[in-house]
């Protein structure tokens, strides 16, 4: 992601027959624009960014004489799906290192890559003193950054299970979703959606791919699988009551798939589950259909047999589990309305008023000076006009950085760096008033 870079700042003069001793008229420059994600109920799906990997930004454009500013660039809306989490990532490893958001919402807006700013005009830096300032700022350059994109299923209901328990089945039985079915284990191996619609409730159930035993330590494909769950306000544990080819036992599973979902995200354990049988059409499901009701009564969790074959039950499974996702909407809603900061606090990373205006550090062979406005004023010098270096000198003085410097003991000659840029440091006693304007930076 490349943010537009800013304009620069217009070096300018009023030159008009009969108007003498015209005064600076350069215009600002206008400000870069930025990237932004918004995230938008309509996109299913990451497709857009598979195989297009980078994105600008359009640049604020130069001013001009006659106070003419320049034009604003416009910001980049990328529109991401529902669930989309968004991290930098190091652009030498490419590994994650910051979460810059979550976009959960319709209509949450991230800005991954902030506009640069415009320079000034000359007439901005007209003092007493000085009332024919012959310099300008340059633009401030654009954030650019490689950030990742990951999207979470946002389903209200995830069917959890042991591989070939019949979630696929059971998702085609709920609604008009067709994932593939077939009666061999992993026929799932990515979560599908569908969507369910009763006379009272409309959501989504999301089947995801059976899990195994050891599925939390990333066994098989659990952590791909897991992560899918994390999203979903209901969990819908399913079993085969007949016990599949393995034979296995239903409660065995149940207690299995409890102990990987409570040791991936111990959350998961404190979610609203519901216990499904499912192919209890099958004549030797008796027993297993009465073992599991009795474990789910035990765990004090809705319990229901259905048959994803013949429909056996799914109607009540349907309504029951809408009432449910809509009891946990309302909860959350109303924990969001109570406890959510302001957005552009939590994903813009407001400046902290405590923060410091500089730092200064003792490198092995210099000085190191950081901050966003000594980095900020140093982009937008023009290091070929000696008045706006020693303009920035007088900044320097004016934020503290030369006090700053001589009680650290730093001596006369000691390089200071800046950005790429550096400095020969002079004590506030070798340095007189009138040389002050005839300092200089080098690269």
């Amino acid at each position: 992601m490349k943010a537009g870079d800013g304009g620069a700042g217009c070096l300018s003069f009023r030159r008009e027959a009969h108007v003498p001793k015209g005064g600076p008229d350069g215009g600002d420059g206008g400000d870069g624009g930025s990237v932004i994600l918004v995230a938008d109920p309509q996109k299913s799906s990451l497709v857009d960014y598979r195989y297009q990997h980078h994105f600008s930004a359009e640049r604020g454009t130069h001013g001009q004489g006659a106070r003419k500013h320049g034009k604003d660039g416009e910001d980049l809306i990328l529109p991401v799906p529902l669930g989309t989490q968004v991290r930098a990532l190091d652009e030498r490893t490419m590994e994650p290192v910051a979460e810059l958001g979550d976009l959960t919402r319709a209509g949450e807006r991230l800005e991954v890559a902030r506009g640069g700013k415009g320079g000034y005009g000359n007439p901005h830096f007209v003092t007493s003193v000085r009332r024919a300032p012959a310099f300008a700022e340059r633009g401030e350059p654009g954030k650019e950054l490689w950030i990742e994109l990951e999207m979470k299923l946002m389903a209200d209901a995830a069917l959890v299970g042991m591989p070939s328990v019949g979630k696929s089945s059971l998702v085609a039985a709920m609604s008009k979703a067709r994932p593939k079915v077939a009666s061999y284990p992993f026929t799932t191996l990515i979560p599908s959606l569908g969507a369910v619609r009763t006379e009272d409730y409309d959501y989504v159930v999301a089947d995801v791919p059976g899990l195994i035993e050891g599925a939390s330590a990333g066994r098989g494909l659990g952590h791909d699988f897991l992560r899918h769950i994390e999203r979903c306000s209901v969990i819908v544990h399913v079993v085969d009551a007949t016990g599949g080819f393995e034979g296995r036992n239903p409660v065995a599973d149940l207690e299995t798939i409890d102990v990987e979902l409570a040791t991936y995200d111990s959350e998961l354990a404190t979610r609203p589950q519901v216990i499904v049988a499912n192919k209890v059409d099958m004549p030797e499901s008796a027993q297993a259909v009465a073992a599991v009701a009795a474990k789910a009564a035990e765990l004090e969790r809705p319990f229901f047999a259905v048959s994803a074959l013949t429909g056996q039950g799914i109607p009540a499974l349907k309504q029951a589990l809408g009432a449910l996702v809509f009891e946990e909407r309302a909860r959350r809603v109303a924990e969001l309305a109570d406890a959510e900061e302001p957005y552009e606090r939590i994903w813009r990373g407001a400046r902290r008023s405590d923060e410091p205006p500089f730092t200064l550090v003792r490198e092995e062979d210099g000085w190191r000076i950081g901050g966003e406005r000594p980095e900020r004023w140093v982009v937008q010098t023009d290091w070929d006009n000696d008045e706006a270096v020693a303009y920035l000198q007088s900044r320097f003085a004016r934020l503290g950085i030369d006090d700053a410097l001589a009680e650290a003991g730093a001596e006369n000659g000691d390089e200071v760096r800046i950005l790429d840029i550096a400095f020969d440091y002079v004590g506030p006693r070798e340095l007189a008033d009138d040389e002050l304007d005839g300092a200089e930076g080098r690269r």
